[in-house]
């Protein structure tokens, strides 16, 4: 489920101009010049026209810039690129070959708003009428009118995009749970998300201390020798004071999450992990009656920023890693000391190239997280590390959780924990299929990836998750949520 290279090039060509300009100085008087630089013309490079190709540019200029592509902009972190979406045919519903032109006329009949007509050959449906209510292909005795969906409404798991009058996909922001499975599903990059890396460059440039924190499902990424010491090199190049490894926040909602838990045990209730945002917005826009069995424990990514805004309180932390739906945490959950900024793979290796940075092969030299923590970002990985927790603290506690792996399992579950249905104790929800590894911005196919994870992350020590923390003032913040933070 990965976008077209030429979607990915223009795309990476986007990122690369406005980071070089953002770190020069010079965006705002040369944005405008952006788009004859990368489509000079005359001939078009992939559209009909030039002019159409540049107004792509501009409207993607605009994403990467925290803005939405158009003038209406409803807060959703992902947005639908019009320019980009015209292209993409308009009727979900066809007359196939199959078509016999027979005297019954079914699919006439059946259609209530004068869309389908009779052809010399195979009757034909017109896309500016038809309301894809599909009666028609019900009523085709040869079966004969296809439903074609398009990729991003087949691949949306919660059936959040719909079409307007025009035929251009629109995103319901109360329905999308920012999951980003319609971003690299699209062939006509038509749907993006809004960056900030703008507003990181900025922070780097005003001298504020900023800081990396690094997502578990990065190692592997990029190769067996670019370690989390690479990254962290790399990230100190470019302006970054330091960077965190996002596992060590893993171990940390590990224990809150552990203690949670065991007391939900004891009790006889159940819950589910709050580490991936995705899930969570699912449940609060799909299943809000289940909201209250959220665990309150926050996600490595906040547990970090805490940390590192408890020790410097004007520190301005940035998350990396290849979830979309982190953006939408950090931006509109009014969530204490989370961090301030998500950026993706593809935007922090665009201002990796706007300052020459690249990653260097590197000992791997620099953990500061479990084993457990680091595999936080596959399927599976938060149930073993709270299972672990458990046994290092001797709790008696044997639970049963049901390990949803990607949307569709994850309303499953769900579906059965509002019935009463659920035999597990908990549910470990990733929307993502496979985990953080199979994220929607990922740099690698998560198969692709495993070989290099599993030497990398074998190499780390064996630190307990109990004796990781003891290293760190868990004290001086809170591990969970307060009664007063709720969505923005």
């Amino acid at each position: 489920m990965y976008a077209d290279e030429n979607v990915i090039k223009i795309k990476h060509a986007v990122l690369y101009e406005v980071a070089k300009h953002a770190f020069e100085g010079t965006l705002e008087e040369e944005k405008d010049n952006i788009p004859y630089k990368l489509i000079p013309g005359p001939t078009p490079q992939f559209r009909c026209c030039i002019y159409k190709e540049r107004e792509i540019i501009r409207q993607r200029i605009r994403l990467a810039e925290g803005k939405a592509p158009g003038a209406v902009d409803d807060g959703n972190i992902i947005q639908v690129i019009s320019s980009a979406c015209e292209d993409c045919p308009i009727s979900s519903y066809v007359v196939t070959d199959n078509c016999q032109n027979c005297i019954g006329k079914a699919c006439v009949n059946a259609c209530n708003f004068q869309a389908i007509s009779v052809g010399q050959h195979r009757s034909h449906i017109d896309p500016s009428k038809c309301k894809e209510c599909g009666k028609c292909a019900k009523a085709c005795p040869y079966n004969a009118i296809a439903h074609l969906k398009r990729p991003c409404k087949f691949n949306c798991p919660v059936n959040a995009i719909t079409y307007d009058e025009n035929g251009i996909s629109v995103i319901d922001e109360e329905k999308c749970i920012r999951c980003g499975n319609c971003i690299h599903s699209c062939p006509f990059g038509a749907i993006a998300s809004k960056t900030y890396m703008v507003d990181v460059i900025n922070a780097i440039k005003s001298g504020k201390p900023v800081y990396a924190i690094l997502a578990p499902a990065t190692e592997g990424q990029f190769g067996a020798n670019i370690t989390m010491q690479s990254w962290r090199n790399a990230m100190k190049l470019i302006g970054f004071k330091d960077m965190v490894e996002a596992g060590l926040g893993g171990d940390m909602t590990t224990q809150a999450e552990g203690e949670e838990w065991y007391e939900a045990y004891k009790e006889g209730k159940k819950k589910t992990t709050s580490c991936c945002p995705g899930f969570v917005n699912m449940i609060r826009r799909h299943y809000p009656e289940l909201e209250d069995m959220i665990s309150t424990a926050i996600s490595p990514m906040c547990a970090v920023s805490r940390m590192l805004k408890a020790k410097e309180p004007d520190a301005v932390t940035v998350f990396i890693g290849p979830c979309i739906a982190k953006k939408s945490e950090a931006n509109e959950h009014n969530i204490e000391g989370n961090a301030d900024y998500v950026l993706t793979y593809s935007e922090i290796r665009a201002m990796m190239r706007a300052k020459g940075v690249e990653l260097q092969p590197s000992e791997n030299e620099y953990q500061e997280s479990s084993t457990f923590g680091k595999r936080f970002g596959n399927s599976g990985g938060v149930t073993a590390a709270v299972v672990e927790y458990m046994k290092e603290k001797d709790y008696d506690c044997d639970p049963k959780v049901c390990k949803a792996n990607g949307a569709a399992e994850c309303k499953k579950a769900l579906l059965l924990l509002k019935a009463g249905r659920l035999p597990e104790d908990f549910i470990e929800g990733m929307a993502c299929v496979g985990g953080c590894v199979g994220g929607p911005s990922a740099f690698k196919d998560q198969l692709a990836a495993k070989k290099d994870r599993d030497a990398l992350i074998a190499q780390a020590d064996e630190r307990t998750i109990v004796d990781n923390l003891e290293h760190y003032d868990m004290k001086q913040f809170s591990m969970h949520r307060a009664e007063h933070e709720t969505e923005a």
